[in-house]
């Protein structure tokens, strides 16, 4: 059984400052997440997407914050259980949380903070009746290591954000020896500025884009070698290709938390804005997981609702103790030996 302050489901960007916060007071933390390795989807879906809303960073790399965050946390020496899933929550005697997940894995805390973004995701897939034939065979739905990429010919479907970033970065840093970006309207979802950009690569052939078409049909002999693509007015036409990339978007599911007795409002966890309490003592929510009146989806808010809920769980660990708040400016950072 492994037994902390603070036990955290999620090890995202939130997840991962709450470790810093909590350290500043004392507290240990162990983290819960179902994804291989810390950082939730800045790690697993867009570690090369730029974010431009943290402090002091105009502009960072979402795999190059998760690794701030890490070495921020680091004194602290946090504990992690990764490749698992929090699936069920009980009360011990003593009125601690036991917490297991699917794989058996118990884990003990006064204080529970559920961190978990907007919990698992299963991408949205294209409506083609031989995809599952190609998945992992030259059709991905995430792109994790553009070094896979590397020389080959690449087709990125969608409009979205993740869409035009990666079929920008795999042809600026040269990559792909062939990038095509494939979209069903002539206008973008994504940010104004990354559509301009894909437009000019496309204006100095440096990538194809191909608007108002979409994917109609694949084929290979055991490994995707060709699409069809369906133009709004100019028909079909085969693009010879290495991967298909669909970006769709991904449909969030909170998992196993939504059995836990929370009270739970369009997909997301209700919380007390005092200290991002839920209705159960003791269990906390903060991130993309919680709502509340006024919510923003933000890391920058998620990083406030984690040091206000980390002053709360230290009362309700220590209900004796005096909470006097230290600035780290006067006092440095102290980690545990």
């Amino acid at each position: 059984m492994i037994q902390t302050d603070i036990l955290i489901i999620g090890a995202g960007p939130c997840g991962l400052f709450t470790v810093f916060e909590a350290g500043l007071l004392k507290l240990k933390c162990h983290l819960i997440d179902a994804l291989p390795q810390p950082g939730g989807q800045c790690s697993e879906i867009y570690p090369k997407k730029p974010i431009y809303d943290i402090p002091a960073y105009p502009e960072i790399l979402a795999g190059d914050l998760v690794e701030r965050l890490m070495a921020q946390a680091e004194p602290f020496k946090p504990g992690f259980t990764l490749g698992e899933r929090a699936q069920t929550i009980e009360k011990a005697e003593d009125g601690d949380f036991l917490v297991t997940t699917n794989k058996g894995t118990v884990h003990k805390a006064p204080v529970v903070a559920i961190a978990g973004g907007l919990g698992s995701f299963e991408p949205r897939k294209p409506p083609i009746q031989n995809l599952t034939d190609f998945e992992d065979k030259g059709i991905e739905y995430i792109i994790k290591d553009p070094e896979f990429y590397r020389g080959k010919k690449v087709v990125i479907s969608g409009g979205g954000d993740s869409a035009l970033d990666w079929a920008i970065y795999l042809t600026e840093e040269q990559v792909a020896e062939e990038v095509t970006l494939v979209h069903r309207r002539n206008g973008f979802r994504g940010h104004p500025d990354s559509a301009q950009r894909v437009i000019e690569l496309a204006e100095r052939n440096k990538l194809t884009l191909l608007t108002e078409a979409e994917v109609i049909g694949i084929s290979g002999n055991g490994q995707l070698n060709e699409l069809t693509v369906k133009h709004k007015t100019l028909g079909e036409k085969k693009i010879a290709t290495d991967h298909w990339v669909p970006l769709f978007g991904l449909t969030p599911k909170l998992g196993p938390i939504a059995d836990w007795g929370l009270d739970i409002e369009k997909n997301a966890v209700k919380v007390n804005t005092f200290d991002y309490s839920t209705n159960i003592d003791g269990i906390y929510a903060i991130g993309d997981c919680n709502t509340y009146p006024g919510k923003l989806k933000l890391i920058l808010c998620g990083f406030h609702e984690a040091t206000l809920m980390v002053q709360s769980a230290f009362k309700r660990i220590f209900p004796d103790k005096n909470l006097v708040l230290k600035y780290t400016t006067v006092n440095g950072v102290q980690g545990f030996e």
